[in-house]
């Protein structure tokens, strides 16, 4: 930051830092919907599919590693079009169909947008869809997103929903792919599906009935119906070879799919490495800017009438100091934290800090206790609304991920001493009107918790 930034100058000194939350990482999870004795039926509901797979064919896909779409060209795509198509895919969606599917997302009125692209190991996704879709909407810097993205297998596809899964876009994009009117639909067809579903709402419902009249189907079938266009040959015994192999695969790809939602306190590595390449330098920016705003604002309040001028400068110098040393995105995030500290000394009646589970969701809008999992007692914390409803749900809210110890953890399980952010929750665990984190960053918490880390770090590379 240039020099000219307004500053303040506290006495140093150390403030005793509030319990913070690091107990066994939470897993807080959704039922998988049905029991385990449906699990034969599932598997016969993949097969099913994947004999539907194996007769209409997928869209071509690419054959080399290292030559398809990256991230900045989808985005790039996107914002101006909410379906992405790759030319690969061209023969399965036509412009024809490409627009009416923009038409038909447009008619919902919701953040949907689609991304068609063909997934293989050594892409710029690492042929995983999960990665696919993490990086694109951290590309694309939009906290309310509905994703739908094709799969690495076939012609499943996948439905992703931040911060929450509040229009139950996971089940409702799976369940396409078990619906008997589309067993010989086009690509198109299945994409126009699933936005109908999520529009609907009700993917889980529908998810769950049509696994289980597959289930039924299969139950009412005779037992030797498999063997009715006679079994023997070398050709038929390939096919089930090939089926069986694609049954254990689908199985697996199944297990992915229904495994408890909003587990976000677990990630992916390669989720998380994505996620942290693409949104740091974006996120420095923003907070470079929201800064500048910041500064503005202050320079243009009367003195006389903004009791809260003095904390809204210190909240300023805070901020600029931490972006100077900022070495990552909970660093980057704790600007915006701060930045939003300053705000709020500006205005009459201060309100509620940014979302305790990831400040990137924007400004809280009510308190709740949360317990997390494996700890007795209760935290008080400030959530947005998204958050709010995902805890009344008894689901777990999308939380910031840092590395810590090797692990990929919630920012607020690192510990208080190595953390100013877990320590303070990014301003929902300060203990009183008078604890502030600009008075935290004065007294030179964050400076320290930082020395702590960077020696942690080196004594565990020694």
């Amino acid at each position: 930051m240039s020099s000219d930034r307004p500053t303040s100058h506290r006495p140093a000194g150390d403030r005793p830092t509030n319990d913070h939350l690091s107990s066994g990482r939470p897993t807080g999870c959704r039922p998988a919907g049905g029991s385990r004795g449906r699990a034969a039926g599932l598997l016969t509901a993949l097969l099913l599919a994947c004999t539907s797979l194996l007769g209409t064919g997928a869209p071509a896909r690419a054959e080399t590693a290292g030559t398809g779409p990256t991230a900045a060209t989808i985005a790039e795509s996107l914002a101006t079009d909410p379906v992405h198509v790759d030319p690969s895919y061209a023969a399965a969606v036509d412009p024809a169909q490409e627009q009416a599917l923009v038409d038909r997302i447009a008619a919902t009125g919701l953040p949907i947008k689609v991304v068609l692209v063909p997934l293989k190991k050594g892409d710029a996704f690492d042929g995983d869809a999960r990665t696919l879709a993490a990086v694109v909407k951290e590309r694309l810097g939009e906290q309310k997103l509905i994703l739908i993205t094709t799969d690495e297998y076939g012609k499943w596809l996948n439905g992703t929903e931040w911060p929450t899964d509040t229009h139950q876009t996971r089940d409702a994009v799976s369940a396409v792919g078990f619906l008997k009117e589309l067993d010989d639909a086009g690509l198109a067809a299945r994409v126009g599906k699933a936005v109908e579903l999520i529009k609907a709402g009700n993917g889980t419902a529908v998810y769950e009935a049509e696994t289980a009249r597959i289930d039924k189907e299969y139950s009412a079938r005779p037992k030797d119906e498999e063997h009715a266009s006679g079994g023997g040959s070398a050709t038929l015994l390939t096919v089930v070879a090939v089926l069986v192999l694609a049954v254990a695969g689908a199985a697996f790809v199944l297990r992915r799919r229904r495994s408890p939602r909003h587990t976000v306190f677990s990630f992916p590595d390669a989720v998380f490495a994505a996620d942290q390449a693409a949104d740091e330098a974006g996120l420095r920016r923003r907070a470079a800017a929201e800064l500048l705003a910041l500064g503005e604002a202050v320079e243009q309040a009367d003195g006389s009438d903004t009791p809260g001028l003095s904390r809204a400068l210190d909240a300023y110098d805070a901020a600029g100091r931490v972006l100077d040393a900022a070495r990552g995105l909970p660093d980057l995030v704790g600007v915006l934290a701060l930045v939003a500290e300053g705000r709020s000394a500006l205005v009459p009646a201060p309100g509620l800090p940014l979302c305790f589970f990831d400040p990137r969701h924007g400004t809280a809008v009510r308190r709740t206790t949360w317990r997390p999992l494996g700890r007795r007692e209760r935290v008080d914390v400030a959530v947005c609304e998204d958050c709010a409803q995902a805890l009344r749900a008894r689901r777990s809210p999308q939380v910031l991920a840092v590395r810590d110890r090797g692990r990929t953890v919630p920012y607020f399980e690192v510990p208080a001493e190595r953390s100013l952010w877990a320590a303070t929750g990014y301003g929902s665990l300060l203990s009183g009107p008078d604890d502030t984190l600009a008075a935290r960053v004065g007294t030179g918490e964050f400076s320290r918790a930082r020395q702590q880390s960077e020696d942690h770090d080196g004594a565990a590379t020694d």
